[in-house]
This record gives C-alpha cells, structure tokens and sequence, in this order.
C-alpha cells in the first residue's frame, strides 16, 4: 500500500514496482483473514460473503474448471455485479488460465465476436447468461458443485490471465491481453482516486459493472485485495435515488462513478452523505462539475485517467493535492506518463498522451494481432490516442485522437456498429460517430445511406444494432443522407461526419 504520512513528491520518488517473479492475482485477492467481509451483496436481501466463503466458492468451481480446460486456456465470466462473478475470475487465474469478461447488456453478435475472437469454449454464467450464450459455447454454472479444491497453480507475474476486449476505430474489438501483474499496476492509482484507499470502514462500491475494467480492476479486484468491503447491486437502470439507498444500506464510503452517473445525479439534485472518497474517470468534469460535487458530497472528486490497455496511469488525490478543472490530474506513482509528438519525443506543447513501458498494469499485447500491437508503441512509450498537455505535474486532457465514442461512461467502437448496420438490406453505406450531448457527453449517431430504392426507417435501424449488438450502443439518433464524405481509398472520413455532428448540436 502506498504510505499515507507523504507528499506526492515523495511517493514518486520512492515509488517502485515490487513484482515478484512468481505470482498469481487469485492469491492477492483472497489474501485476507477468512473471516473478514468480502462482498457485500444488496442485489436481494443483504448478503455478506467472507473472504473463507469467497475462496470456498472458487475452489470448487476451479476443481470444476481443471477437468474442462488447461493452463492458457480462455474461460468466459458471463454475470452482473455477484460475488459468483469474484469466484469465476479467481477460480480461471487459480488454474493458470485467463478469464474473459463478458457483458449481460452484450446481443449475440457481440457475445459471438469476443466468444470466436478469444477461442473459448466455456463460459462460467448463471442461468440468464446461460440462454443469453445459446450454444456459443458451453455455460458451466456454478451453484451445485460437490466440495473439494485444487492447489494453486505456481504462476509468473508476465503469464497472461487476463484478455479485456476494447473498442477500436478500425475492424472488430481488439482483445487486450494482460498478466498476472495487473492487479499490483491498479493498487496505486485505486488508491490515489480514493484518497488513499484502505482505511479503517472503507466500503466501495461502483454502479459500472464488473464485465468492464473500470469495474472489475477499478473497484473489485483493488477492493478484495486492500481488505475493503465491496458492494455489489445489479441495477437494470441507473437512477438517482437508487445510487443513494445503494449508498445508504451499503455504508458505502468509496465510490466509483462514471461522468454520465455524475450528470444523472446533479440533474436529480442528489446528495449523498457519508462517503469519505469519490473517484471519476472516463471523460473531464470541468470545474462545475467538481464544486457540485464537493457540495453534494462533501468531498473532492478525484478525476482519474487510463484505457484498458493501461489503467489507472494518471489521478487526483485531494488528500495530496487541490483538483485543478479541466487537468485530469498527476502521474501516478510509478508511470511515467508524458506528452510526445510524432517522433516519440517528450514535449511543452499539444501532443500525444503516452505512458512509458515498464507500468505494471500495461497489457502484454492485442491478442492475436501483431502489428497492431506493434502500432499502440512509439518507441517505448505507449501511445494512449488521446491528446494532451502537460500544466507543471497536472496532465490535461484535450480529445480524442481516434474516433472511439464516450457516452454514458462506455467506450464505443464506430466501427462494430457500423458493421452490424451494414448487414441490414437496406442499407448502402454508414458512418457511425459521437455527437456532444450535455448528459451522456456524447450520443452515437449514424449516417446512413440507403440502397437505390430500399426503404427503412430509423426506428428499424436502431432496433436492428440494439438486438444485435449491446442496448446501450445503438444509434440514438439516424440521419439519411445521399452520399457520404469519403476518402479516394472509399473510407468514410469520420473527422467531417464529428465536425457536421457537432454544429447540429450548436443549431
């Protein structure tokens, strides 16, 4: 854990990663006394699960798991916020194989790209999950397992464990590949967000979901490993109201939420009590945002910064440091994390967000694809794709460089919708791109061209990707056009379709 009693200086300068060679994120999360609180559960009547129940659960679904696959095989983890979801992905790193985290909002397109991606064949769900996969591939579910346990599985700290899938520009979502690692290149920057998690009462909780990394390594994973209680409540529909009676019965103190849940609970005026720490991260508040937060909260909000490939590299911490609007904060401990231009070169001015390699929550690699990986590299620097400038240590955060799409705290790729609307009859062509919206920060929309003589409407379309793909990345708004900007090559030129977007929301 990082000292309490120090600057932020001093924890740069003293920071170093203390990665054993041999290690295995299943034994740093169920590190704690068994009799200790793990999870608490409100998703029903409340529910506490032990740290001894929790490493119970995965033991006998990991013995289980050993009869089905083998050390590197992919596993699917297919549930909402459930301690089942805890057991599955510490039962898959027990074995030594990698866990695949997978959405309930996906439709069966998504769930097929990842599922034929990633080459698993079993998916650890519930029964929900088990009719959402509907022969995908096989669901084991896990309730009825005999007793019983395996040894854990001597693993390295660079063995894969992890494969996220992320959106991208181009082509279909590109799995990220991570190591055993991971867990320890989070535990900083968790703990800078929330004002040095750990604390005697800390209680955590996010309304992400743990499919995501922003659940799962932001908030559970972090939280079972500090020793911090972590709530989990399926919500079918975020709302204020619910995120306060969550806090409430929770005694929740630490809680991760995303910008559209921000807005949501500023508009409704909500105000909740109790909390000693609010992390956000996704897309910059703006100072508004931050003095709302203070008053309804009583406490700063610690903006914090990173992408799946590398998490957590960037964070406030009111307990170190004043917020600053619009900078999204410093370098965490132990990233190094620079603006560069196109040569790879450290620079004053506007630039490249990157963080040099060496941080231990960096993935290994795009599954499956070599230059890709090979392209997110300048040198040794990761580059994030997001543009920036340095303000003395603050990092601010100026836009995206691809055309990855932020609305309502998910990271939407233009380019699987785009595909998915290309398979309908009716249409020629499409262009898929992010337009502002005050609420979600951004709203998808698509232009569409129709085939000669084909007739839909955009009702139809935005059904048609809703129940193909996942409900919260349909189009929210369709507009038909006669033809499309294109390059002589035949791609849409996105960067026009933003610019015409984001006039349409001036007029």
């Amino acid at each position: 854990m990082l000292p309490r009693a120090a600057t932020y200086e001093v924890l740069r300068e003293g920071f170093h990663w203390a990665l054993p060679e041999r290690l295995n994120m299943a034994a740093q999360v169920l590190a704690q006394p068994s009799e200790q609180v793990a999870i608490i559960d409100l998703s029903g009547a409340r529910r506490e699960v032990t740290y001894g129940e929790l490493s119970d659960m995965a033991g006998r679904l990991a013995l289980a798991l050993s009869a089905r696959v083998s050390r590197g095989d992919r596993v699917g983890v297919l549930f909402s916020q459930d301690a089942w979801c805890a057991a599955a992905h510490i039962a898959i790193w027990k074995i030594g194989a990698i866990s695949v985290p997978l959405f309930k909002l996906f439709a069966r397109d998504a769930l097929e790209s990842r599922i034929g991606d990633s080459g698993l064949t079993l998916v650890v769900t519930d029964a929900e999950g088990a009719e959402m996969l509907g022969g995908l591939a096989e669901a084991l579910l896990p309730y009825d397992l005999p007793e019983g346990d395996v040894p854990m599985v001597d693993t390295g700290s660079e063995e894969p464990a992890v494969l996220i899938y992320t959106s991208g520009t181009t082509g279909k979502p590109k799995g990220a590949l991570h190591a055993h690692r991971m867990l320890t290149g989070h535990l900083p920057g968790v703990e800078m967000s929330h004002d040095f998690l750990g604390q005697d009462g800390d209680v955590i909780w996010t309304p992400a979901d743990w499919a995501w990394i922003g659940g799962l390594f932001d908030v559970l994973m972090p939280g079972l490993a500090l020793g911090v209680p972590v709530v989990a409540a399926r919500l079918p529909k975020f709302t204020a109201s619910e995120a306060e009676r969550i806090c409430r019965e929770g005694g929740v103190r630490n809680v991760f939420f995303p910008p559209t849940a921000l807005r949501m609970l500023k508009v409704a005026d909500q105000e909740i009590s109790g909390l000693r720490s609010v992390a956000s991260g996704g897309e910059p508040l703006g100072a508004e945002m931050l003095a709302w937060g203070r008053k309804a909260f009583g406490v700063s909000i610690n903006e914090f910064y990173g992408q799946t490939e590398c998490n957590m590299s960037v964070s406030s911490c009111g307990a170190l440091f004043a917020p600053v609007g619009g900078a999204t904060g410093k370098a965490v401990p132990g990233f190094d994390v620079a603006v560069i231009d196109e040569a790879g070169q450290v620079t004053d001015g506007e630039g490249d967000i990157a963080v040099k390699r060496g941080a231990a929550s960096m993935m290994l690699e795009y599954w499956n694809k070599p230059e890709a990986s090979a392209e997110k590299f300048r040198g040794d620097w990761l580059v994030t794709g997001d543009r920036g400038v340095m303000e003395g240590d603050f990092i601010r955060f100026l836009g995206r460089e691809d055309d990855v799409i932020s609305s309502g705290g998910y990271r939407i790729g233009p380019a699987e919708i785009e595909d998915c609307l290309m398979t309908h009859s009716a249409v020629a062509t499409v262009g898929v791109v992010g337009k502002p919206d005050a609420l979600r920060h951004e709203i998808v929309k698509a232009y569409v061209v129709l085939k000669d003589g084909a007739e839909a409407s955009a009702e139809e379309l935005q059904t048609w990707v809703k129940t193909r793909l996942a409900s919260y990345s349909y189009p929210r708004e369709v507009e038909f056009l006669e033809a499309l900007p294109m390059t002589v090559t035949g791609k849409v030129i996105r960067k026009e379709l933003k610019a015409r977007a984001a006039e349409e929301e001036k007029t």
